[in-house]
């Protein structure tokens, strides 16, 4: 085999996994987003419009309170997988057919050495946003991908980081009436336009911060078709 620069060998993996991600769209695939979260379906309609796929969205339910781990890590693997656990049984119990790639997900913003979740108080709004200012939030997502058909399951766990500007009590205030700061990891809310002027720079893409990284779940639904 002749030797192939590294340029040329990343090259050719890229026109292969695009091969094969245009070949997974055209066997018209079931695809099922598994999360009720308002920011993940905005990124699914934005993938299905690229793409020129339809999704369904089922919910699992569950409750996350009951699902504990030290690690973000770990602890968003955990819950993306009883996640999928609990659509699966929803749908069998329901009866329905068990084919098609569903996403599950799950997302912690983890902060000077602790674990964030959606915020239970308008204290705890206050605090999570107040302390973005000290130091970067990094957010942590797991996307599990699985094969309803086959079983096959492949999964991938993401960070990437905000810095923050300090946000004035009274932007603070106006989420809190929104309400919606209450459904998000931390209260982190990057892509409202309240919050946008007060972010210096984030490492990592903006869908990976919102929770549905749109490279990933691209590459592990090619993985979980097995090609």
């Amino acid at each position: 085999m002749p030797f192939l620069s590294p340029d040329i060998q990343t090259a050719t993996i890229a026109i292969e996994y695009h091969h094969k991600l245009a070949a997974f769209f055209r066997s018209k695939p079931r695809i099922i987003l598994g999360s009720s979260s308002i920011a993940r379906k905005q990124i699914m309609d934005e993938l299905a419009v690229e793409h020129r796929f339809t999704y369904e969205v089922k919910t699992a339910d569950i409750n996350e309170k009951a699902i504990r781990d030290p690690s973000p890590d770990k602890l968003v693997s955990l819950l993306a997988r009883a996640k999928k656990d609990a659509i699966i049984q929803k749908m069998k119990d329901e009866g329905e057919e068990m084919r098609g790639f569903l996403i599950t997900c799950d997302q912690v913003v983890a902060h000077e050495d602790r674990i964030l979740e959606k915020p239970c108080s308008i204290d705890e709004v206050h605090e999570y946003i107040e302390g973005y200012s000290r130091s970067p939030a990094s957010t942590v997502g797991a996307v599990l991908v699985t094969d309803l058909l086959s079983g096959r399951e492949v999964e991938e766990v993401e960070r990437a980081f905000v810095h923050m500007k300090p946000v004035p009590p009274e932007v603070q205030d106006k989420l809190i009436a929104e309400g919606t700061v209450f459904y998000c990891a931390g209260g982190l809310m990057i892509e409202h336009p309240l919050m946008e002027p007060h972010i210096e720079r984030m490492d990592g893409s903006i869908c990976s911060v919102m929770g549905l990284p749109k490279h990933v779940v691209l590459r592990l639904m090619v993985e979980a078709a097995g090609m």
